[in-house]
């Protein structure tokens, strides 16, 4: 009996200190990791919110203070998003450690925030099911299949022109912004989805709203550490507008996979008629994960929408950043426009109803160097985000596991080092001699490596055609330099992107 006794209380004791062990050894590797942390330069950080109160300023302030950040700490520096180490980098050589590993694909905590958007899609998707994704998606961007797209693409380019034409006539500086990003939409949604959504004839698109809804309130939570739990947000306010903005963008591309999915069933899609007369229709890329899902069941429907929302974002917004930043940039330096003018007229002759040849398009190398010094001055996506599973050195400091990488994109194309007078706008710096000899990982607006973006040849050819359509058309004025930016997951400026059009020719 005693022995029983002996043996019951034996196993309280194991059950009652079994627990506080497992406590105290996960409080000594935290102790462990915050010290190996802190031999990271970077600024004091305060308990628990870390450093995040620094960056509690105005939307239009904070790309401002992080670019202050930066400039103070160096080429590499950590800071503290509450409980969550975030090493920032910015020079090549560090970019290159983990762009170029495939040990550091992984996405960072911060891409979490979007997974009730996105869900675990092709962006935000890390190890083997980004892997597999990743396979599974490749053959939908071969450039074959892309090419097919480009007729497409110009109808829609030719639509936003005459769209345009009205500020021509006027003479006044208006917004461009709304413009370029409900054609970037209506291209996105022709060419990738095989759906005609008139989004350029609607002024209050509610999908592109949402989309600018969405990603200021998913930066402000990222800088708000008590909203970083799930049930905390979905109470807050601003947890409430952002899944009452999540139920527009769903709406949109459910719709969007329920019309194409009606139009497989009832129509023979090899036959399918043109969704512009005289434009050769192509298999879209929302066919591509219907005959996925079909043939082997490689994707469920909620699978399909993921990528369907990630494609819709990453195809639409970027580049619409793109585009604008560009024609702001040319509109500030005319020397750079009339050589893109010069060009056109070369290359393309004089305005006609034709649409231009895929190989015209290519032989518009100066608008190529053009939109790449763009991206350099002003990437679509400012900074990307990585979570190391394993210490790696970098220069002469060691980052432990677990630590957020943030890789600034926008500072790392600043760099002196790799582009002298860095803030001039000079497209010369992407001449085949210019770029010989650069380092690999110097100019990256598309990210590099193996999480390089996939849809990246798409996005460029998409810029080209749109910014050939308009340039052909008008002179492109930009009144002023946009000194303000605003960094919410896409670089753009806070107050829309303002400039004057001319019209060249006379109408025909």
């Amino acid at each position: 009996m005693n022995m029983d006794r002996s043996i019951v209380l034996a196993a309280l004791v194991v059950l009652l200190v079994y627990p506080v062990i497992l406590v105290i050894q996960a409080w000594m590797r935290r102790r462990k990791f915050i010290e190996l942390v802190e031999r990271l330069p970077g600024p004091k950080a305060k308990p628990l919110v870390g450093n995040t109160m620094d960056f509690r300023v105005p939307r239009e302030e904070l790309f401002k203070v992080f670019t202050k950040r930066i400039n103070e700490n160096g080429p590499l520096f950590r800071v503290w998003a509450g409980p969550i180490p975030v090493v920032v980098l910015r020079k090549a050589e560090y970019l290159e450690i983990i762009m170029s590993s495939s040990k550091y694909i992984n996405k960072s905590y911060g891409y979490k925030f979007l997974h009730p958007w996105l869900g675990l899609g092709l962006l935000t998707s890390s190890g083997s099911k980004w892997l597999n994704r990743r396979k599974l998606l490749t053959p939908a961007f071969h450039f074959g299949t892309l090419e097919g797209f480009f007729d497409s693409i110009q109808v829609q380019a030719r639509i936003l022109v005459k769209l345009l034409r009205k500020h021509a006539l006027d003479g006044n500086e208006f917004n461009v912004y709304p413009y370029i990003t409900r054609a970037a939409l209506d291209i996105i949604c022709e060419t990738a989805m095989g759906v005609s959504v008139g989004a350029q004839e609607d002024e209050n698109n509610s999908y592109v709203r949402a989309i600018s809804d969405v990603a200021t309130l998913t930066t402000r939570r990222f800088l708000t550490p008590w909203l970083f739990p799930d049930f905390t947000f979905r109470l807050s306010s601003l947890g409430k507008q952002f899944f009452k903005s999540l139920e527009v963008l769903h709406g949109f591309t459910n719709k969007v996979i329920a019309e194409r999915k009606s139009n497989r069933k009832y129509t023979d899609t090899s036959t399918e008629t043109d969704l512009i007369p005289g434009v050769k229709r192509r298999r879209p890329f929302l066919d591509l994960l219907l005959d996925l899902q079909e043939r082997d069941n490689s994707l469920n429907d909620q699978d399909l929408r993921e990528e369907v929302d990630t494609f819709m974002f990453e195809g639409h917004d970027t580049t619409t950043s793109g585009i604008c930043w560009t024609l702001h940039l040319v509109g500030l330096h005319s020397d750079v426009q009339k050589k893109i003018h010069q060009e056109l007229d070369e290359v393309l002759g004089p305005v006609t109803d034709e649409l231009i040849t895929s190989r015209e398009l290519s032989q518009l190398r100066y608008l190529e160097m053009v939109i790449k010094e763009s991206m350099r001055l002003y990437p679509p996506v400012p900074s990307i985000s990585r979570e190391i599973t394993e210490d790696v050195q970098v220069g002469e400091h060691l980052i432990p596991a677990g630590c957020m990488i943030q890789m600034s994109l926008f500072h790392l194309h600043r760099d002196p080092d790799h582009f002298p007078d860095p803030l001039k706008f000079d497209p010369e710096r992407f001449t085949p001699e210019a770029s010989r000899g650069r380092h690999p990982y110097a100019y990256a607006p598309f990210s590099a490596g193996p999480r390089n973006c996939i849809g990246q040849k798409f996005a460029l050819m998409e810029e080209k055609a749109v910014l050939a359509t308009i340039f052909r058309e008008y002179t492109v004025t930009t009144l002023k330099p946009q000194e303000t930016l605003c960094s919410e997951l896409i670089l753009r400026p806070p107050d829309g992107m303002h400039i004057k059009l001319q019209q060249r020719h006379t109408e025909r």
